[in-house]
């Protein structure tokens, strides 16, 4: 568990509410450490997809979890987080949808969650941790002074997801991007091991007809109220 003299914020919430742009922004503005607990799945799963490992091997995928060799590298003039898998930087490559819901199936082994749970913790480290996922709040960092729980309906999700594919010159649909965004959140709402739910104590704050800026306005303003800024 975070060393409670270590402050750390969690952001929880669906795909696409806009978890990992908050979380860079806060982390990048406060100069704290950034955990993308969903890019450790990711990983998991890009790792499995490479090393051929059955999405149904529990065993394997939990071995795998416990030695996966991947680095977060932060550099001043990138505006993310570079992620390193056995030496490659595959930041973009774990983005791909394939990966994503690979990654769904993969966080549903208890075995596999357990392995990654105490490396999400050690990242918790001074001076402050800004923690982005789907269960920071509710089982990683239960202690956390701020909890943030990040939604949007799924159409707007669904709308945010079809104009980034749109802008990059890729074939999208709109309806089929809806019912992927349904279907995962179905899946992660419903999974026997830690559920997608906010956690007892977490602020909820829906981003649906908020900018960036309006959110990170609301962020800030809860991170004052607990004196963590």
């Amino acid at each position: 568990m975070a060393l409670k003299s270590v402050p750390v914020v969690t952001v929880d919430g669906p795909s696409g509410s806009g978890k990992g742009t908050i979380c860079k922004l806060l982390a990048t503005r406060l100069g704290w450490h950034l955990l993308d607990s969903g890019a450790l799945y990711r990983l998991v799963a890009l790792a499995s997809m490479r090393h051929q490992i059955a999405v149904d091997d529990e065993e394997s995928l939990t071995v795998l979890s416990a030695h996966l060799d991947v680095q977060f590298k932060t550099e001043a003039e990138s505006d993310g987080v570079h992620v390193v898998l056995e030496g490659e930087d595959v930041t973009s490559t774990i983005r791909q949808e394939e990966v994503g819901k690979l990654a769904s199936r993969v966080a549903t082994y208890p075995g596999v969650r357990q392995a990654l749970l105490e490396r999400q913790r050690i990242f918790a480290a001074l001076p402050g941790l800004i923690a982005d996922g789907r269960d920071m709040g509710t089982v990683v960092f239960p202690d956390a002074p701020l909890k943030i729980y990040l939604i949007a309906s799924a159409e707007e999700r669904a709308r945010r997801r079809f104009l980034q594919l749109q802008k990059r010159g890729a074939d999208a649909s709109f309806a089929k991007i809806l019912q992927d965004i349904q279907a995962r959140d179905a899946q992660d709402m419903n999974r026997s091991v830690a559920p997608l739910k906010p956690a007892a104590d977490a602020v909820t704050i829906d981003s649906s007809e908020l900018d960036i800026d309006a959110v990170m306005y609301e962020v800030e303003q809860l991170l004052r109220e607990r004196e963590l800024v």
